[in-house]
């Protein structure tokens, strides 16, 4: 298997990236080559999302696009990993004759001898693997960082165990599976010395973490122990469940300065019957005293949501709800879906008349919204200072540096351009001197 290039394609979330991480080094450990030119590659792995219809069909036509590189390119096999292959790989057997595996995610630490039996066996009997998930990386497993090299993801536990009505994440990834706490600071630890600044900590559900362990450690015990790792600057918290923010987790970001004043608090809808239907903990009121109590105890946190529009029920007066909460809310960062009726869930068999049409429309609304409210939010920190990790270059000839900072997470929120002499990875105290409906504008304190 020496020098052979490989091809490792990733769709979907950053907890997604993390598994492809790891199949990339584990590739390299055994003496093959991971390109990133993929007409390149003689083996393509592509590691897939199956949340909704769009990331299905994202999967799919990358398969298919990939796939005629065997017809056409350098390329050999085909394999299909991740959530796709577990969710739909034996119907897809049929279906896509051109992918010689499909493995599910409890096949990410065995990628390497799956891919050493197709090569000696190019027609394997068995072209499908997709046991009952529960794989939990560990700080062991090798990573090849995919991100820039200042920033990471941290995943602290796989799986869900929340049974949410419109979501097949269980049935995919299996229970909610915790890291143990000394596992995750041994990671970090890793990931600090190697030069990362920011680590962002990935799960299905990070307040959920440690409830399934002996014991029983939280999120805020793990931010506390993490905050003392040197070399870290940057310790960001997404996925949190809304319902489950408590006092202790605020007090807890708002103590310790490496940790972001920043929370990603998917609230998917506010009318207390969708609630309900959706099984989503915690009414209404609860979770606007949670965001409430973010604000008083973290002053001056980011917050970001996201939200379902068009689920079952959803009349033209729960939308108008919707629509107000997120005016009064003011949210920092906001992401809209369309619902998609997944079978497998409970939700599948909810009577529904909302056509795709207003789906769309009502997305469109609090999008239209939400650009109002972040150009508001944007404009009210002209004037103020601000810390910026920097990524990399801009293009743009007046701020030459792109970054982010505090209130900015990577890949789903806005950017702050940056009039600095700098570097990738440098953390540059700035003033904020202009704003767009969704970017910042800054310059260093710092003096060329």
């Amino acid at each position: 298997m020496k020098d052979i290039p490989v091809y490792l394609l990733s769709l979907g979330c950053p907890k997604n990236l993390v598994d492809a991480e790891v199949m990339s080094a584990t590739l390299s450990e055994r003496g093959l080559r991971v390109t990133p030119r993929e007409k390149e590659a003689e083996v393509i792995i592509v590691n897939t999302c199956a949340f909704i219809r769009p990331a299905k069909e994202e999967s799919i036509h990358a398969i298919l696009r990939l796939a005629d590189l065997k017809k056409k390119g350098n390329c050999r096999h085909l394999i299909v990993t991740g959530c796709l292959s577990q969710r739909y790989g034996r119907e897809l057997l049929s279906e896509l004759p051109e992918v010689d595996l499909f493995l599910g995610p409890e096949e990410v630490p065995r990628i390497a001898a799956h891919l050493s039996a197709l090569l000696s066996e190019p027609s394997p009997e068995t072209r499908i693997h997709i046991p009952r998930p529960s794989f939990l990386m560990t700080a062991d497993h090798p990573r090849r960082l995919s991100t820039p090299r200042h920033t990471a993801y941290l995943k602290i536990a796989d799986g869900c165990s929340n049974r949410c009505t419109y979501c097949v994440i269980p049935s995919i990834r299996g229970r909610f599976r915790s890291r143990p706490m000394e596992d995750v600071l041994r990671e970090a630890g890793s990931l600090a010395a190697r030069g990362v600044k920011e680590i962002v900590l990935v799960a299905q559900d990070t307040t959920s973490y440690g409830r399934d362990l002996r014991e029983r450690p939280n999120l805020p015990d793990l931010l506390t122990r993490l905050a003392g790792i040197g070399g870290l600057h940057w310790i960001r918290v997404l996925y949190s469940h809304p319902a489950r923010i408590t006092k202790d987790l605020l007090e807890t970001i708002a103590r310790e300065d490496r940790i972001c004043k920043y929370l990603d608090v998917p609230v998917q809808h506010i009318d207390d019957d969708i609630l309900t239907v959706m099984n989503r903990k915690g009414t209404s009121e609860h979770l606007k005293k949670n965001i409430e109590l973010a604000r008083t105890i973290v002053p001056g946190i980011a917050l970001r949501t996201s939200l379902i529009v068009g689920f079952p029920g959803e009349t033209r007066r729960k939308f108008k709800k919707l629509r107000r909460f997120i005016e009064e809310m003011r949210f920092d960062h906001l992401g809209v879906f369309t619902y998609s009726r997944e079978e497998g869930t409970k939700a599948f068999y909810e009577p529904s008349r909302i056509t795709e049409k207003t789906k769309s429309d009502r997305r469109d609304i609090l999008m239209k919204l939400q650009a109002s409210v972040s150009a508001d939010i944007n404009r009210s920190k002209i004037g103020t200072i601000v810390d910026v990790i920097i990524e990399g270059k801009s293009g743009n000839k007046t701020f030459p540096w792109v970054g982010r900072t505090m209130g900015q997470a990577p890949e789903i929120d806005g950017v702050t351009f940056v009039r600095a002499r700098a570097v990738a990875g440098d953390v540059l105290r700035c003033r904020v001197v202009a704003a767009g409906v969704y970017d910042l504008f800054a310059e260093s304190l710092v003096t060329p």
